[in-house]
């Protein structure tokens, strides 16, 4: 049955197996004054780009494919003599990723199958020494600097190629040369590159944080990259928290909601699944407005090339952030979350009213628990007119189509941080008949 399971539920799966430790603390050399100096400007972004990008690709149907698949290791390995994308493709991601007001990225330097997309001397199976004869991730790292954008290194550290890879959790001998190897390309990641922003570690099966020396493992990566942020998934605390294929704060802790824009993270050719512009702009609002980051997957084909559903998709959320992305970056979390045509963001004392329902011409937030000053048509600047009582705040001739697209925005400028009491309209709206 494990071999149609969801990426989600295999690693509940793997949580509940023997050797699981659950989160301890990240070793960093400054603490609590540090993180928040190295995290800043990735509080501010909200916005990135993932990238799943391998050999399975080549075959096109799930990153997954060598495990649900069955595919033995000696004939997976074949295609990475088929696997030699086009010179710098990563230069189209990046300007891709620009475009769409994503600030950051974060590709794969190595996924579960094993293979290598950087130079490692402790494999050939890496692209390097393969049909490719490129470092690929120098070629994502130079194309994501030229466009601005941080840079991110996800690294798995589960590896169905590995010989070690499996038999380490039973066998020491196997778990030190395993954690060797594992510790050793991260190395290499953290010192041929440059300035690197984000470590972003996936699936730790099947050993605990000791198993893999994590504490070791991130002492040397801060040790490398001072600047560096690392997230949860080597066991250890890290610096933020990866919920993924959905939205869920961490309370008192940086999170990110990783997401596909279809159903898998690698290509699929046949994955036809996709999320409409306006469901990406509402999870990137939600995201901005409890406090966390919003990390979008695309999945290159074997070439390099982008699905074009992926690119249009891309494009329309661009659009729409060259108009309204500053209600997003630098968000503040935000208390008002109830209206069934909207969602919200907010900065200071500025509620941000983003509206995926357009009401037409009226429309009415309950609840609020502030004096509205003023509003506006965020994108234009023009005035709305209002009215506001104890129980809500009603605009009012408003156009009867929606003036934007997919989302459109008002600016709410508040007497005081905004707040929303629902259970007080609840309870003192007076009702006829009552």
């Amino acid at each position: 049955m494990a071999l149609h399971l969801s990426r989600r539920d295999y690693l509940g799966l793997m949580a509940a197996a023997p050797g699981f430790m659950a989160a301890g603390p990240a070793t960093a050399a400054g603490g609590a004054a540090d993180r928040e100096r190295r995290m800043r400007w990735w509080h501010q972004a909200k916005f990135g780009m993932f990238i799943h990008w391998g050999l399975y690709s080549v075959l096109g149907r799930h990153e997954w494919v060598m495990e649900i698949e069955g595919i033995p290791v000696a004939e997976y390995e074949k295609l990475a003599d088929q696997f030699n994308p086009k010179p710098n493709a990563a230069r189209y991601w990046a300007k891709l990723a620009r475009q769409a007001g994503q600030k950051y990225m974060v590709m794969t330097t190595k996924h579960h199958e094993g293979f290598c997309l950087f130079h490692s001397q402790y494999t050939d199976y890496c692209a390097p020494k393969r049909a490719c004869g490129r470092d690929l991730v120098k070629e994502y790292v130079e194309a994501a600097r030229a466009e601005g954008l941080r840079v991110g290194f996800y690294y798995s550290l589960m590896d169905w190629h590995h010989p070690d890879g499996a038999r380490c959790a039973e066998d020491e001998a196997a778990r030190k040369r395993f954690v060797a190897y594992i510790h050793g390309q991260i190395r290499e990641l953290m010192t041929n590159y440059g300035k690197i922003d984000i470590l972003w570690y996936d699936v730790a099966w099947p050993l605990d944080a000791k198993g893999w020396e994590s504490e070791r493992m991130n002492k040397m990566v801060f040790e490398l990259q001072p600047d560096i942020i690392v997230n949860n998934r080597n066991r250890l605390e890290g610096d933020f928290s990866t919920p993924e294929q959905r939205i869920q704060a961490a309370k008192g802790k940086a999170w990110e909601a990783c997401m596909t824009m279809n159903d898998s993270w690698g290509y699929h050719a046949a994955d036809d699944a996709w999320k409409s512009p306006k469901t990406i702009v509402r999870n990137l609002i939600t995201c901005a407005r409890q406090g966390g980051n919003y990390l979008l997957n695309i999945g290159p084909r074997a070439d390099g090339s982008v699905p074009e559903e992926s690119v249009k998709i891309l494009g329309s959320v661009g659009r729409w952030m060259a108009r309204n992305g500053d209600t997003i970056y630098g968000a503040d979390p935000c208390q008002v979350w109830q209206a069934k045509c909207c969602s919200f963001t907010r900065k200071g004392k500025t509620l941000y009213v983003q509206s995926h329902f357009w009401p037409g011409e009226t429309l009415a937030i309950a609840g609020l628990r502030c004096k509205v000053l003023s509003v506006k048509m965020h994108a234009t600047g023009q005035p709305v007119k209002f009215e506001q009582d104890e129980f809500r705040v009603r605009c009012f001739g408003l156009p009867p189509a929606a003036p934007d697209d997919p989302v459109t925005t008002l600016d709410f400028e508040c007497d005081a941080e905004p707040t929303q009491d629902m259970l007080y309209v609840r309870r003192n709206r007076p009702r006829r008949g009552v």
